[in-house]
């Protein structure tokens, strides 16, 4: 329509949230359908954080929040960063956002010009680089390996700076394929960072919690503190706390950063649900054995599922680190057949056959920049997760 802005045609929807829907829209014809695309626990937010909320309706707190949040939840944020990550922030130097998609658009939108490159690993969250496309910016890409795990190698991250370079993202542990960074393999991409001053470095931590085995998570400031000055490190409470619906995403960075991205959210959306943030507070405040009981229940379903799809024939899937993502490999299927007949000749025909001869709904690699693969989200129950293989390895046998 001629009326729309030219922005809207340098973004694509977002493939996870369609083929939830299309998951949906098939269970609701009455197909037995087991969607494996959302992003999000299948845990309830713990009591504690729900009561807090309940006990905030009651106590009034139901007006207009200061823009970049409550005092006491920056304060909360500020602590957790100093007690969690060894990190000094100010309460000042936070900001609390409508989950963590508000806190990465605004970092963007305070920070891009037209040229402006901003650098992102593939594959990568759906959303990265149609938020860095709207706000004016180029997504610049590197693709990682499978032999590497998906991770980023120093050489890989040098050969893509340019003088133009303005941002590289860094999501660890990483959605879509749980990959997460050592501390040594951190360390290789900060001294990479450190000769190019003019590179700023977002990085998204949100499945900080979600890691397995003695595995240990790090940040990036952590690891090189030279780097402070130019690091917005954003978080959230969605995957840790089981609070996806709550919509509280929260960053610590440079207090300009944080004063501009407070500027353009006073003109955008004022302050995130008065009574999430007070959720918020209890969450980081609170008891944390919750996390660690999710965690091991994670751990268990990830053995599951890379051990049922490493039995299916044609697929390969890595063991990820974190995360409750895996992102195995289907290409021992491109070029076979289908149960239907039809020819794979890319992931998102595989994962198209998929969903129509055995009703199993997950998301094609290429929407994550990087193929052929799929992602599965193994955030349901085992019952689910081990039909849901079962039926994954019915269909690669089926392929001929």
């Amino acid at each position: 329509m001629a009326f729309l802005a030219d922005a809207l045609s340098r973004v694509k929807p977002s493939a996870t949230i369609a083929v939830s829907q299309k998951a949906r829209d098939l269970k609701a014809k009455g197909r037995d359908v087991i969607g494996l695309g959302a992003g999000e626990p299948d845990f309830d937010t713990p009591d504690n954080v729900k009561k807090a909320a309940i006990e905030a309706i009651n106590r009034g707190e139901t007006k207009y929040t200061p823009v970049a949040g409550i005092p006491e939840l920056r304060k909360a944020i500020a602590a957790k960063f100093k007690r969690e990550n060894g990190l000094d922030y100010k309460p000042e130097q936070t900001i609390v956002g409508t989950g963590g998609k508000q806190i990465l658009f605004n970092a963007f939108m305070a920070t891009l010009n037209a040229g402006d490159e901003v650098v992102i690993p593939a594959p990568y969250w759906v959303s990265y680089p149609e938020m860095v496309a709207l706000c004016g910016g180029t997504p610049v890409f590197v693709s990682t390996k499978q032999e590497n795990n998906f991770k980023l190698t120093a050489n890989e991250l040098e050969s893509v700076i340019t003088p133009k370079t303005k941002w590289f993202i860094f999501n660890s542990p990483s959605n879509p394929t749980g990959a997460a960074y050592s501390h040594d393999e951190l360390k290789a991409l900060t001294d990479v960072l450190l000769k190019h001053p003019q590179v700023w470095i977002l990085t998204d931590d949100m499945y900080e919690h979600l890691t397995f085995g003695d595995f240990k998570f790090v940040t990036p400031v952590e690891v090189e503190p030279k780097l402070y000055d130019r690091t917005l490190t954003m978080n959230g409470v969605s995957k840790a706390y089981a609070m996806t619906g709550w919509r509280i995403g929260y960053a610590a960075g440079p207090i300009e950063l944080i004063k501009a991205m407070d500027m353009i959210q006073g003109q955008q959306t004022s302050g995130a649900s008065s009574i999430a943030q007070w959720a918020a507070v209890e969450a980081l405040n609170g008891p944390q054995d919750f996390v660690a009981k999710n965690k091991k229940i994670f751990e268990g379903r990830r053995d599951l599922v890379v051990s049922m799809l490493n039995q299916a024939k044609g697929i390969k899937c890595p063991v990820p680190e974190g995360a409750f993502y895996v992102y195995p490999s289907c290409e021992g299927l491109i070029g076979k057949t289908s149960p239907s007949g039809k020819v794979i000749e890319t992931d998102e025909d595989f994962v198209s056959e998929l969903l129509e001869a055995e009703g199993v709904a997950v998301v094609h690699g290429s929407a994550f920049g990087l193929g052929p693969n799929f992602r599965i989200s193994y955030a349901t129950s085992e019952e689910q997760l081990e039909e849901a293989c079962r039926r994954i390895q019915r269909f690669c046998a089926a392929c001929r």
